[in-house]
């Protein structure tokens, strides 16, 4: 599970790998890099390409700016008879995931796609590895290190409340529920199996 897009190029899939089943897409990386499909639509298919056969996760109709561009990846992708499937996700699971989180004190103005997805894996997978899930500018070892390991893009300031994300998410691994790789990953105990 991948979330936002992310590019998955030969410059690194040392680091992330180059598998996925599931990516997320949110409605503002539609409008931001794609220009909402307006356009051109054909870059949009070519970057998504990478991605094979994976289902490619949106937020319809859980907020009114998200329905047209997620309509517009899905009607993008079937007229081109692309590899990968959009699903839609149910906006009633999306506000019960954020009613929980409340109770456990995150209080932002939207979780992030990160913690939906990891939501989401709980709920689905036997074992939830996660990777990528610090919130801080530098490492623990005090090394700036960026936002996402393609760019420095930050949220919207006040928007999510990622260090309150990685508390709970830290607790989570510290319980056993779930594995959190905070250093660089050369740990072959979490690589997949075959």
């Amino acid at each position: 599970m991948r979330c936002n897009l992310p590019p998955l190029s030969s410059e690194y899939t040392k680091d992330v790998g180059s598998k996925s089943h599931l990516v997320t897409a949110n409605p503002s990386i539609i409008r931001q890099r794609f220009q909402n499909l307006l356009w051109s639509r054909k870059t949009f298919v070519d970057n998504m390409k990478i991605y094979n056969h994976s289902y490619i996760y949106m937020p319809a109709f859980s907020m009114k700016t998200g329905t047209e561009p997620s309509l517009r990846v899905y009607y993008t992708l079937s007229d081109v008879g692309a590899n990968q499937t959009v699903l839609f996700a149910n906006p009633n699971f999306l506000r019960s995931i954020g009613k929980f989180w409340k109770t456990r004190g995150i209080h932002a103005k939207r979780l992030s796609t990160g913690l939906f997805l990891v939501s989401a894996a709980l709920g689905l997978c036997e074992e939830v590895a996660i990777f990528g899930f610090w919130p801080f500018s530098v490492n623990m070892h005090e090394q700036p290190i960026s936002h996402h390991y393609y760019d420095n893009v930050l949220p919207f300031s006040g928007f999510h409340a990622m260090p309150e994300e990685f508390l709970q998410l830290w607790y989570l691994h510290k319980i056993g529920a779930l594995r959190m790789q905070l250093d660089p990953c050369e740990d072959t105990s979490l690589q997949p199996t075959s």
